[in-house]
């Protein structure tokens, strides 16, 4: 049965390094990861490359559009295809970024994605981060980590990240962004980004990615 199947959920803000962490943890023990961070902002990404019909006063009368969502050859990359258009590379942005969290409020997306993510849970084992796995998608997991840092060091990271890849940002802007996010998810009336009850919390602040894989195995029992 899927149930049996064992799951480790690590959730956090943005920018806690909770992707990072958990592809990490998920090589160490050979289990499948769950990226559900991405799933929303392909969600998010297919809403831009929608095609809209508006009434004559600009409101919104129909959005329709047409999404293929799946992993590469590897089984490492997500890829998502919106409308025909490869959409792959904006996941990422900080515009996807901020659709996936408006996206999130919506009952309507979080109920549609929720067995979707569920279906990640097979054998040998499930590695799942985002804002509310330990919470509602996978409540029964046998191990739940909630990863938090301080905004400034998850603006930090950001930050380098993004100049990494040439994209042109500013720290305060980012710093900006992180806190209305966290507000946005915090706040929201379904499924808020909070830690499980029964989660073990990791402030990684400070800490480099070696030193939270590690904290975060030990949770576990023996592996062979």
């Amino acid at each position: 049965m899927t149930a049996t199947v064992p799951v480790l959920t690590i959730d956090g803000p943005s920018g806690s390094g909770k992707g990072t962490i958990s592809r990490a943890v998920a090589q160490r023990l050979g289990w499948h990861y769950l990226d559900s961070g991405a799933l929303y902002r392909a969600v998010g990404v297919a809403a831009g490359w929608a095609d809209l019909d508006l009434d004559d006063a600009g409101a919104l009368v129909r959005c329709t559009f047409d999404t293929t969502i799946g992993f590469d050859e590897s089984g490492d990359e997500l890829r998502v295809l919106v409308n025909g258009h490869d959409a792959t590379d904006e996941l990422r942005t900080e515009t996807a970024g901020a659709a996936a969290s408006a996206i999130a409020a919506i009952p309507e997306v979080r109920a549609a994605l929720k067995d979707r993510q569920r279906a990640f849970r097979v054998e040998p084992g499930l590695v799942a981060d985002g804002r509310d796995m330990g919470t509602v998608i996978f409540p029964d997991a046998g191990w739940k980590v909630f990863l938090t840092a301080s905004a400034e060091e998850r603006a930090e990271r950001r930050y380098k990240q993004l100049k990494h890849k040439g994209v042109s940002v500013t720290m305060d802007g980012l710093l900006r962004e992180i806190l209305a996010r966290d507000a946005r998810d915090a706040n929201r009336s379904v499924a808020p980004l909070r830690p499980a009850e029964d989660a073990v919390r990791i402030d990684t602040t400070g800490l480099g990615i070696d030193a939270v894989v590690e904290r975060v195995l030990a949770l576990l029992p023996a592996r062979g």
